[in-house]
């Protein structure tokens, strides 16, 4: 395996940063007993080896979340074909039901427009007029082409789930889909070092009735997935790697249902650094952050009956890959069945304090 990797394994007396390299794993915990810590601090170095990469985690050990103290932010509505899923999902107040016909109107009257402009631009703000003397203009197209980006709190500290976890959708959500995503990772001083993959789960539902209940539909028990490792930045992967990328995704269901997709990176409508520089341009992040760079998959496919889209069930296997950042696979659950999160700061904290690593966080 070329690169460096960077995850975390939870083992009997609590999480371990873990480092791929090599062909070799190594417990980095003695040196840097946080992810947020080593990025920060570039302690990648030492620590204990625990065998080769091909034998796996050392017995009772499993993949964590590859994040710790980082806040996690998400932009929204960074691919057109996403943006126009969002005004659909405005137009039809979330109902799925009428999100068919919708969408072939929308397709017709703005796609190529979307399509054509860079956001920001004097063409965006021509067109942007030009569509609200047509009556066509939404809140989505207004961070999809104009100048500020979508970025929002997707999920609290620690509250991520890693590889073969389940993933949380709400209970009370009839229209839904995974988000497959690649996600930066940003070092406090605002430098991207790595990134990895993500699931933004959406609820179309929830903020197709109202764009201010986005909280409630992105940040639920167990509704962000990210790993399974961090890939990092060297002279052999980089933000340039990250610009061309294909994200694929798969969602195989009990019900024999499957539905494939892709997420390329190249037809995303703003630049990755540009979204890093928007989250940072008012804000500071002492322990780093993740970035979820958004996804041009909005899935269409009708599952149970014609027009009636897609929606998740519970069981549904969703895997998420890159060629070179790995594979994240999880298994839907209601957030109101999912394991509950427990393990917050501060016992995160007393956790470290009682190994005697509080000092090497």
């Amino acid at each position: 395996m070329d690169g460096t990797f960077v995850g975390r394994a939870q083992a009997a007396d609590g999480p371990h940063v873990i480092v791929l390299q090599d062909g070799r794993i190594r417990d980095l915990t003695a040196v840097a007993s946080t992810v947020s810590g080593a990025l920060a601090r570039g302690r990648l170095d030492g620590g204990d080896d625990l065998g080769a990469i091909a034998d796996g985690l050392p017995p009772g050990w499993s993949l964590l979340s590859p994040i710790d103290l980082q806040c996690v932010k998400a932009c929204g509505v960074t691919f057109a074909v996403s943006a126009i899923e969002r005004v659909i999902e405005e137009r039809a107040r979330g109902d799925a039901s009428v999100a068919a016909e919708i969408r072939s109107q929308l397709e017709e009257t703005i796609g190529a427009g979307i399509r054509a402009v860079v956001p920001g631009s004097a063409e965006a703000l021509a067109l942007k007029q030009a569509l609200i003397g047509q009556g066509m203009w939404s809140q989505y197209l207004e961070v999809a082409i104009g100048p500020d980006a979508e970025v929002f709190s997707k999920s609290p500290v620690l509250s991520t789930v890693g590889h073969e976890a389940p993933i949380g959708v709400r209970s009370d959500s009839s229209w839904n889909n995974p988000e497959p995503e690649v996600v930066l990772v940003v070092d406090p001083a605002g430098e991207v070092v790595g990134a990895t993959l993500g699931n933004d789960v959406n609820l179309r539902d929830f903020e197709g009735r109202s764009a201010l209940l986005l909280s409630k539909a992105k940040d639920n028990t167990a509704s962000c997935a990210i790993g399974p490792f961090i890939r990092l930045f060297d002279k052999g992967f980089g933000i340039d790697d990250v610009r061309v990328a294909d994200v694929e995704l798969v969602v195989e269901g009990q019900d024999n249902f499957r539905m494939e997709g892709t997420n390329r990176m190249t037809e995303i409508s703003r630049d990755p650094l540009d979204l890093v520089a928007q989250t940072m341009s008012e804000h500071s992040y002492p322990d780093g952050f993740v970035l979820f760079c958004g996804t041009l998959f909005a899935p269409t496919q009708d599952r149970d009956e014609p027009g009636g889209g897609f929606t998740h069930k519970v069981g549904d296997k969703v895997t998420i890959r890159s060629t070179r950042l790995g594979m994240l696979r999880n298994t839907v659950m209601t957030s109101r069945d999912a394991p509950k999160w427990t393990i917050g700061i501060a016992a995160f904290m007393r956790n470290l304090a009682e190994r005697g690593l509080v000092e090497k966080a």
